[in-house]
């Protein structure tokens, strides 16, 4: 693949992804980057760079699921927590409900990507807990703070004794 499609595809999926949600984001990614990309290509042509208008395959639309860990990758940056605590968080709730906001343990009443028990616990941090994502992961965090110091030591906990 030439540097111009590489770097055509970077900009388009970090726009989408990072701005937008679904394949109306990459359309308007795609128009977004290109007249950046056409002066990049320019100075690329003068530099003796190869490239070519062929036409990028498109980005597949992200899932619930991936645009679910995307809010808490953001969430735990704002916190200053590292990628190794991201990767315990993602391990955590994986496990718990799949990063599906709508899970619900009809044995427990457990509901939402935290598997709060009961769900009406996340009211606390907006009273769209049970359809907003962002909202259960929000409370989750704050619930992971308080109780366990980080998602580390609340991954710990799970595998030690199988809940959190």
């Amino acid at each position: 693949m030439d540097s111009y499609r590489v770097l055509r595809n970077a900009v388009v999926t970090m726009l989408a992804t990072s701005t937008m949600v679904g394949p109306a984001a990459i359309g308007w990614a795609e128009e977004l980057a290109e007249p950046v990309l056409r002066k990049q290509a320019g100075a690329m042509m003068h530099r003796g760079t190869w490239f070519t208008r062929a036409r990028p395959v498109r980005v597949a639309a992200r899932t619930a699921s991936s645009r679910n860990r995307a809010i808490a990758f953001r969430l735990l940056a704002r916190r200053a927590w590292s990628y190794d605590q991201f990767r315990c968080l993602d391990s955590l709730w994986t496990r718990e409900s799949g990063w599906n906001h709508q899970a619900h343990n009809p044995s427990s009443g457990a509901y939402g990507i935290p598997q709060a028990l009961p769900g009406s616990k996340m009211s606390g941090s907006g009273g769209d807990w049970r359809s907003n994502p962002a909202t259960q992961i929000h409370w989750g965090l704050h619930y992971i703070k308080s109780r366990y110091g980080t998602p580390c030591g609340a991954w710990g906990h799970f595998q030690a004794s199988n809940w959190y």
